[in-house]
């Protein structure tokens, strides 16, 4: 579920409440306080805000008052509601170009520029993605968020750029979200880290929650209460000496999976900020060489990702569709920098 408000500092004083939020608790969840399970599922809440929230009565679980201590079960039904209505979750089209490399009655595969937010949400209600999709398509199907994500089976990241597909029929949304939900989907992402990794190949593993120290941003567990399970194979494409070309396929598909977990190896993605990778990692950071980084990241402005490959059976046809999308003209150039800095 996907939050569109936070949990507000001015609480209820009546019985006028509005409900924000409805999480049904999945069969396979563990026993979970509340308050941990909603800071996990409300990205925009903090702790103190959902227990003042508990403490007042607007989170019930089963349409009961509940306490912070309580834990969670299977097929718990958990409301938040606020003393205001949320916001409306019509979609304003807006003029946005798409670049459009796949399109037929079912689905369309584009390329996402960086620095577009796939679908609104709390701080980006306009300039999407899903903005430019309702203004170039009628009727999109929807997912159980409704009309906010119409068209979506998955997303990328702000600044990742590259390869997504986009449903135009309820029939293509199923078949399509099915194939990710077992892991079908092929998806292979180019990222530039920092360092190379020891071994040059291999996969990396582990439960990826929200970090207890900046929720922003996603840690690596090996508690399964503490987040999802997470696979990402890797490959050293060309090792740079103090950066390495990676490519990087997904078994699973995780907020900032490959993000999170370069970083879990110590090797974050060259100049993502979230994640440290926006300063000088190897290397001394002085003089010309701090110079010639500061530069790089001038290059591209963003982390070093980009979603390279994008393969799946199509709905209709069953037959298999394979694309490639070359390196956007910011990550090429940064990477041409640091060859010319190795080969020099």
């Amino acid at each position: 579920m996907t939050a569109v408000a936070d949990l507000d500092d001015d609480l209820p004083e009546d019985d006028d409440l509005y409900e924000h939020h409805r999480i049904v608790v999945d069969k396979g969840q563990g026993l979970l306080r509340v308050d941990r399970f909603l800071m996990d599922r409300l990205p925009h809440a903090s702790r103190t805000k959902i227990q003042a929230g508990i403490d007042v009565e607007s989170v019930r679980v089963n349409d009961r008052p509940t306490k912070a201590s309580y834990r969670i079960k299977p097929l718990d039904v958990i409301t938040v509601s606020l003393p205001h209505p949320p916001r409306e979750t019509d979609i304003l089209p807006e003029n946005i170009p798409l670049d459009i490399v796949f399109e037929d009655d079912e689905l369309l595969v584009l390329n996402k520029v960086a620095g577009m937010v796939v679908h609104p949400a709390h701080g980006n209600w306009d300039g999407t993605l899903v903005n430019a999709l309702v203004y170039h398509f009628q009727h999109l199907p929807t997912t159980r968020n409704g009309a906010i994500r119409p068209g979506l089976v998955h997303r990328i990241d702000k600044d990742t750029s590259g390869l997504m597909v986009i449903a135009k029929t309820e029939y293509a949304m199923t078949h399509l979200a099915r194939q990710f939900f077992e892991h079908s989907i092929e998806r292979t992402y180019n990222a530039l880290v920092w360092g190379i990794p020891d071994p040059a190949d291999g996969t990396i593993t582990g439960y990826i929650g929200r970090s207890a120290k900046d929720r922003k941003v996603q840690a690596i567990y090996d508690d399964e209460s503490k987040g999802k399970w997470a696979v990402t194979h890797y490959k050293t494409l060309e090792p740079l000496r103090y950066v390495a070309l990676m490519q990087c396929n997904l078994e699973t598909g995780r907020t900032h999976q490959i993000r999170a977990h370069f970083k879990h190896i110590g090797h974050p993605l060259f100049n993502d900020a979230m994640y440290g990778g926006d300063r000088v990692l190897r290397g001394q950071p002085v003089g010309s060489f701090k110079a010639f980084v500061d530069n790089a990241f001038k290059l591209m402005p963003r982390q070093a990702l980009h979603a390279k490959s994008l393969g799946f059976v199509h709905p209709r046809t069953q037959q298999w569709l394979q694309f490639d999308s070359p390196l956007p003209d910011d990550f090429q150039a940064a990477l041409d920098k640091w060859r010319g800095l190795v080969n020099s």
